[in-house]
């Protein structure tokens, strides 16, 4: 999709488990890998509407020494190809190793990509010249829409993925979906 030099895009900024797949906890190979329902239809839906498809997730198995950065870029370009089987493009996928306490170095450490951190969501935004203020971030958790807000995006809708949410994690969204499939309806 071409765009005019001074026109920036917008984005779906998407968490990766309890979004795209069942969040079966440090998820690090295809056989654990399972999708929701209907994330295809509505990441497809997302890019017709002119959405790029940026995946941001923190990924502290990888830091816990749970799986290495090579299990997760081999995890990542089979998720990437199971899409676009479906006629869908991840644009990118930004991923946070580290982990304040409960990592190993050189992975220990308080970074600024770690959500509720928004140093992915920026990284993104700068890579892709992407106007926040056009675009939407679907999390599950609280640290998602922290992250969000702190880019400067301006829709963040929280995904019911089966964790039990608090009033507080439910009013730092903009929106409450029952997963990512309410995105053909309400986008």
């Amino acid at each position: 999709m071409n765009q005019p030099l001074d026109q920036k895009r917008k984005a779906a900024f998407l968490d990766r488990d309890g979004v795209i797949n069942i969040d079966h906890g440090y998820v690090s190979s295809p056989e654990q890998f399972e999708f929701i329902d209907g994330v295809f239809d509505a990441c497809r839906h997302l890019q017709q509407q002119g959405y790029l498809l940026i995946v941001v997730t923190n990924q502290s198995g990888i830091g816990r020494g749970y799986y290495t950065e090579q299990q997760f870029y081999a995890l990542t370009d089979w998720m990437k190809a199971q899409f676009a089987l479906h006629c869908v493009t991840l644009t990118d996928v930004f991923f946070c190793p580290h982990h304040p306490v409960n990592a190993k170095p050189p992975y220990q450490t308080n970074c600024n990509c770690r959500k509720p951190a928004p140093g992915m969501l920026l990284q993104a935004i700068e890579k892709y010249q992407i106007d926040p203020g056009q675009s939407l971030m679907l999390g599950d958790k609280k640290a998602d829409m922290q992250a969000a807000k702190a880019a400067g995006v301006k829709r963040k809708i929280l995904v019911l993925s089966g964790q039990s949410l608090t009033e507080e994690d439910k009013a730092s969204a903009d929106e409450i979906w029952p997963s990512v499939k309410a995105a053909l309806t309400a986008v």
